[in-house]
């Protein structure tokens, strides 16, 4: 078996060849909005959802082939999220991904419609003829990803954290908002890619999902660690950006040595869920240790 960082270079490489073609050429009408569409989803980010996808598909012994369409269903809704999250009215930043945010590279109605139709192009992805042989799967699949996706998943955790500025969030409300709009979107990674298995048992997607959600809710705390305490450099982002804008994170809220053992005690709670698998999680394991032990 490969060592974790050659599985995570391949899944990555992978992905971004899946995305290079379904995404519409930058030549093909309207330029401006396809070559916007590649700038913001091509080349750049961890790709942290793919890599659940993959490794909860490798869990449930699914064909990677069909994992790629999930996967890359995902990285176009986070892509998407992001394009609207820097616009000016919502988090209004300049940097992602080390490079102008979509809005400064092109403007911001194409940088609104980018949004829109990377959400459109996920949903096209998921509902291709023949992607699973069981229709009904493949439709709980679309539902998965709208829900994550919507009021009750990200875009409601968005609502929650614009509307939270300035105010004195209890932990349980942080984390609350948290779930929806960080950790839906990964959840449904790891659902998403189990279900192009052969395995839908009740008992083991609970698991995999409760792994993933908090594993999703680590991701949150080690960003708002690394929001006080990396540069922009590092981050490829504005650092510094939470409390300049006065928002609640888990730092200003806990302080930072409490907010790093917050999040072993999520990396530790997602591999307890996974002792029933064995050998088959590896990965999974691996990328909770990816994720809660980014350097900070």
């Amino acid at each position: 078996m490969t060592d974790f960082n050659d599985w995570m270079h391949a899944i990555q490489s992978r992905t971004e060849v899946v995305l290079e073609r379904l995404l519409p050429s930058g030549q093909v009408v309207p330029q401006r909005l396809h070559q916007a569409m590649r700038y913001v989803v091509l080349g750049g980010g961890k790709r942290v959802r793919a890599l659940l996808a993959h490794a909860a598909g490798e869990l449930c012994d699914a064909d990677p082939a069909r994992v790629d369409a999930a996967a890359a269903a995902v990285e176009l809704i986070h892509a998407y999220s992001l394009v609207h999250d820097d616009l000016p009215c919502m988090d209004d930043d300049d940097l992602r991904r080390g490079k102008p945010s979509c809005h400064k590279q092109f403007d911001d109605a194409t940088a609104l419609l980018v949004g829109d139709a990377l959400q459109s192009l996920a949903f096209q992805a998921l509902a291709q003829p023949g992607l699973l042989q069981d229709a009904a799967c493949q439709l709980t699949m679309s539902h998965l990803l709208a829900q994550a996706s919507g009021s009750r998943g990200m875009a409601g955790g968005q609502a929650i954290d614009l509307a939270s500025v300035g105010l004195d969030l209890t932990q349980m409300e942080l984390e609350f908002m948290h779930i929806h709009k960080t950790g839906a979107l990964i959840r449904a990674a790891a659902l998403l890619g189990a279900h192009c298995g052969q395995t839908h048992n009740v008992s083991r997607l609970a698991a995999l999902d409760h792994y993933a959600k908090s594993i999703g809710l680590a991701f949150q705390v080690v960003d708002d660690i690394l929001d006080s305490e990396a540069d922009t450099a590092t981050l490829g982002k504005t650092a510094g950006k939470d409390a300049a804008q006065n928002k609640p994170t888990y730092v200003t809220i806990l302080g930072p040595e409490r907010a790093k053992r917050l999040a072993q005690e999520l990396h530790d709670s997602a591999l307890e869920q996974l002792v029933p698998f064995g050998a088959q999680a590896l990965r999974l394991k691996q990328l909770a240790a990816f994720i809660t032990q980014r350097q900070f």
